[in-house]
């Protein structure tokens, strides 16, 4: 039987799941999508997503890819019909065969972060589940100069809690951003790769700049040391979104097909 690679690009609320790997005994965006798969085509199928996310983290783009019939189904029709087996909290974005050595993980050459911290008074009566709320005071200036201290190759010994074994503890973090509006931001972070925890460390680090408990020289100071005790706090998880995974290749292009007709303008 031949066989075709697919990849699909998935959203999830990360508050209905026990992260994406696949757990004996929890609910997991994995084990969801692979048994909706098994009830769509009648056959194990099982998939590799571009990384691990931890309980309550959420995905925009997570990208993950399986081999398949080729001739069982067309990829329009399967993201449709896929969507329709999947339960409340997962949707496929997008679905398109690609090269047969295509690998979401191993092919993967960075990843955008995203972590949204409202900043109201009060805490939020909507969607609390979906952002880390600070009613303090910060100071964006200093945080903006902390965030600069973050960027670049070094190792972020301090930035990464203890989790799944790592060869090294360097990396390269490209840019740290913070985008502002009325009532929140959001600090996005983008690199070659993440420890474990490291994105929500870095999140509640420059949070504790913001609010005067440490200075962007504690954040220099902490990286020199390589000392996880001198960075900021490990950030809730329901703040953080897997916005983008990067790949060398293009990926899911061209206009996408709606039910009826190419969608508007708004697409992106």
């Amino acid at each position: 039987m031949a066989l075709r690679n697919v990849r699909i690009e998935v959203s999830y609320d990360g508050s209905r799941f026990y992260g994406w790997q696949r757990q004996d005994g929890f609910e997991t965006v994995q084990q969801s999508i692979e048994e909706a798969l098994a009830e769509l085509l009648d056959t194990v199928v099982v998939i590799h997503g571009s990384g691990r996310t931890d309980t309550g983290v959420h995905g925009l783009r997570q990208v993950a890819h399986f081999h398949i019939d080729a001739d069982r189904i067309d990829d329009d029709r399967l993201r449709h019909a896929l969507n329709a087996y999947l339960p409340r909290g997962i949707s496929v974005r997008r679905a398109e065969t690609c090269a047969d050595d295509f690998h979401a993980r191993f092919a993967a050459r960075g990843k955008r972060y995203g972590y949204l911290v409202q900043t109201t008074r009060h805490r939020p009566a909507i969607g609390p589940e979906f952002v880390h709320w600070e009613r303090s005071p910060l100071d964006g200036d200093a945080m903006r100069e902390a965030a600069q201290r973050m960027e670049g190759e070094r190792d972020f010994a301090a930035f990464g809690n203890v989790g799944s074994p790592r060869k090294s503890t360097v990396r390269r973090v490209h840019h740290v951003r913070l985008v502002l509006r009325r009532e929140r931001f959001a600090i996005v972070v983008q690199g070659n790769g993440f420890l474990y925890n490291m994105v929500r460390t870095m999140a509640g680090t420059l949070i504790a700049v913001g609010k005067g408990r440490m200075s962007p020289d504690d954040v220099t100071r902490a990286l020199d040391l390589k000392d996880r005790k001198l960075a900021g706090p490990t950030a809730p998880p329901g703040g953080l979104y897997l916005v983008r995974v990067l790949y060398p290749e293009p990926v899911f292009v061209g206009r996408e097909q709606g039910p009826g007709a190419p969608p508007g303008p708004l697409q992106y």
